[in-house]
């Protein structure tokens, strides 16, 4: 595989993948996602995935409604699998890396493995659309993405960089803002099941009005 992989459909992606159970950690198309690996049993995955090639990981969320184990969570059906493509070496035994988002997938079934990690069968096909950048961007509600986030700055006694945010597409905007949302594991699931851009957009608005209600009723502190 070259180092600057395009995928452009379902058919060029491996139907095994490794998996990285993480709570809370949403990794959507195109997005980045920084990582610090210090586990030996993900030391060990990366390792892997840059030996065959293909320098892919699959995000998912641990599922604690169904777990039996907590050494073994239950995983949920959706993830999203990553590209390994900034690798740094800490001088302590870690890899500080970046994932750049390509495709959800559906887990077919969690295999049977002698690697210290896990790895899912997976089918892509469900989410044919992701490996098209920018669609259905048109549909987004904008001017009420910005509205919501704008009061959530405000409640928060946040700032931004509000020149990138206006210069951003749409899938940019949705897919980041979604991503460094600081809900829980049962919202970021909802954004990443998302159908498209647009109910990903209608998911995170919703989301963010709820906690800003929840907080003006509750009188709870700002985020610090």
């Amino acid at each position: 595989m070259p180092i600057n992989a395009e995928y452009r459909g379902p058919g060029e992606l491996p139907e095994v993948i490794a998996v990285f159970p993480l709570p809370g950690a949403l990794l959507l198309p195109r997005g980045q996602m920084p990582l610090n690996i210090f586990e030996p049993r993900y030391l060990a995955m990366v390792d892997d995935a840059l030996r065959d090639g293909h320098r892919l990981i699959g995000m998912i969320q641990p599922d604690a409604t169904h777990s039996r184990s907590e050494a073994r969570p239950a995983l949920f059906s959706i993830g999203c699998v990553g590209r390994i493509t900034q690798l740094a070496e800490s001088g302590d035994g870690r890899y500080v890396l970046e994932l750049t988002g390509v495709a959800r997938f559906k887990v077919v079934e969690e295999l049977t493995v002698l690697t210290p990690y896990r790895q899912c069968k997976v089918d892509f096909f469900s989410f044919i659309g992701d490996f098209t950048a920018r669609k259905g961007e048109e549909a987004v509600d904008r001017d009420g993405l910005l509205e919501v986030l704008r009061d959530f700055l405000k409640a928060n006694n946040l700032k931004v960089d509000w020149e990138g945010i206006e210069a951003a597409p749409n899938e940019a905007l949705v897919n980041a803002l979604a991503m460094m949302s600081p809900y829980g594991s049962a919202e970021k699931q909802a954004l990443l099941e998302a159908p498209d851009l647009k109910t990903r957009a209608e998911i995170l608005i919703a989301v963010t009005e709820m906690d800003l209600a929840r907080k003006r009723t509750s009188g709870d502190p700002p985020l610090q």
